[in-house]
This record gives structure tokens, sequence and C-alpha cells, in this order.
């Protein structure tokens, strides 16, 4: 029978973040950003060479999450030709014309993701697509997010905060970044500038949510409703929505501007989100 450190250890990988699905909404057409998405999924749009998707699991890795859900849609045979050659996108490898067999010649290092590519309809909303997706998800908690945005949340702080509230959900609130420069003005002097900063008042909701299944027992099959409006509003008005307020790093990618400021941040060097060791190919 463990004891002492031992069964703290096993407790914790039993409750905490690895524990938990992720369940992340890749069907959206993106039409905000038309210059990439006219023909890929937004979720497969590059930050670094990756899809931001990439980077998503990534996080969620980082904090023990291996098991994802991933709400298809628009374009999602782009997303499962993604996973599924995703062992040779990494490596270099020999075919045979002839035998049609392949040989990987160096098997680069591999994720121990395991991944459900869950078709939910190209025009299905979010609740919809989540609800369609729930006989996929292990136990009653799961992590959802949606597959356009990163940031430097601490999953394992939001899934504690989510279990002391004992509500059927939990939204990460951040600060959204500003479209503007920000000045500090004092006597005539511009004491400061930032250009684009993430503002210091006002919360929206950044995604990286903690749900319960109970949270969409009111959600019939045929109810074709968004996230936001078809359940988050419905439980904050029964006081069943709880919120994490998150200052840190936020960033969504809703524009080609935006993608561009996420593309710098990574070649830079300076990429808030990557809370992961440095892979090895990053170009």
């Amino acid at each position: 029978m463990a004891t002492g450190p031992i069964l703290e250890s096993i407790e914790r990988q039993s409750s905490g973040p690895g524990a938990l699905t992720a369940v992340i909404l890749c069907g959206g057409q993106g039409t905000r950003l038309r210059e990439e998405t006219e023909f890929k999924p937004k979720p497969m749009v590059e930050i670094g060479g990756r899809p931001i998707l990439w980077h998503i699991m990534k996080h969620y890795r980082h904090f023990g999450v291996r098991n994802f859900v991933l709400c298809l849609g628009y374009r999602g045979d782009l997303i499962r030709d993604y996973f599924l050659n995703y062992r040779l996108r990494q490596s270099d490898f020999a075919v045979d014309l002839q035998s049609g067999a392949v040989d990987v010649l160096n098997p680069a290092d591999q994720e121990d993701w395991r991944v459900v590519l869950a078709e939910t309809g190209a025009d299905t909303q979010t609740a919809a697509r989540i609800k369609r997706a729930l006989r996929f998800v292990r136990g009653s908690t799961f992590f959802a997010t949606y597959g356009d945005g990163l940031s430097d949340v601490d999953l394992g702080a939001l899934l504690a905060h989510h279990r002391r509230s004992r509500r059927a959900a939990t939204v990460t609130a951040v600060h959204p970044s500003s479209r503007y420069g920000e000045l500090a003005i004092d006597k005539g002097l511009v004491r400061s500038f930032q250009e684009k900063p993430q503002v210091t008042e006002g919360w929206i909701n950044g995604g990286f949510m903690v749900l319960e299944r109970r949270a969409f027992d009111t959600l019939k099959p045929e109810d074709n409703l968004p996230l936001e409006t078809g359940v988050l509003e419905s439980l904050a008005s029964r006081q069943e929505l709880a919120v994490y307020q998150h200052d840190g790093f936020w960033q969504c990618m809703d524009t080609y501007r935006e993608m561009c400021l996420l593309n710098e941040m990574w070649s830079s060097g300076r990429a808030p989100w990557q809370l992961w060791q440095p892979c090895r190919l990053t170009a």
C-alpha cells in the first residue's frame, strides 16, 4: 500500500491536469483572417513553422495533459492529414515506390499525445460541437479552449480554482491587447510608450476553460448554439460559472496583424506561451 510521498504523487497524477481531456474547438472558418484561412482552418495557421494548434497542445502537455479531442469542421481534412502524417513530417524517410514501404531514417522525438479527431459538422456552433464530442471525453471534468489563442496561464492553478468553486464551469478571464500604442503622459511630455500593450482594465473570456459534463445537460441534440450564449450565459445566471483571473500573457489570433505579432514573438525567442523546452525544429 502506497504511503507518504508516493501516495501524494499518485493523488496528484489522478486529480491534476494530466488526468483530464482537453477539448479544442477547431471547426470555425476564421473569416477575419481570410488571407490565411481561405484554404485552411485557422488552427492550422502557422506560428514559427508550426500550426497554432500545435502550440496550444504543447502548452497543455506541459501541464501533463496528453489526451485531446479536436472538434473538426471547416477544412477538417487538413487537420486529419497533419496528425496522420505527424511522424513522417518530423523525420527523414525513404519510400520504396515499388512496394510502397516507408523506412524512417532518423526518427524524431515524438509527442505522446492521444488525439481524437472528431467530426462535428461544417456549420455547427461551438456549444453543439462540444456536446457532440463529449462521447470521447474521459471523466466528468475536462478542459476546453479555442483553437486560436495562446497564453501562459497556469493550468494547474486554473483546475484547482475550478475544483474549489464547485461550479459547473470556470472560464479564464484575461486582459485583451490594445489596438493602439499606450502613452504615459506627465506635464506635457510622454514619459513612456508601449506599442499595443495588454490593457490593465477590463476582462474578457480568453478560453482555457474547465467544464463539467453537467454544464451541457440542458442542451438538446438539435440545439445549434454558440458556447457563450447557449451555455455560459445560462450558467452565469444560475451562479454556476466561476472565473479564474489571469494577469499574464494572452493573445488571440483573429487578424493578419495578430498572426504577424505572434510570429515576431516566436522568431525573436521571446514567446511567453512557450513554457515547454524548445523543440528541435523551430522554423
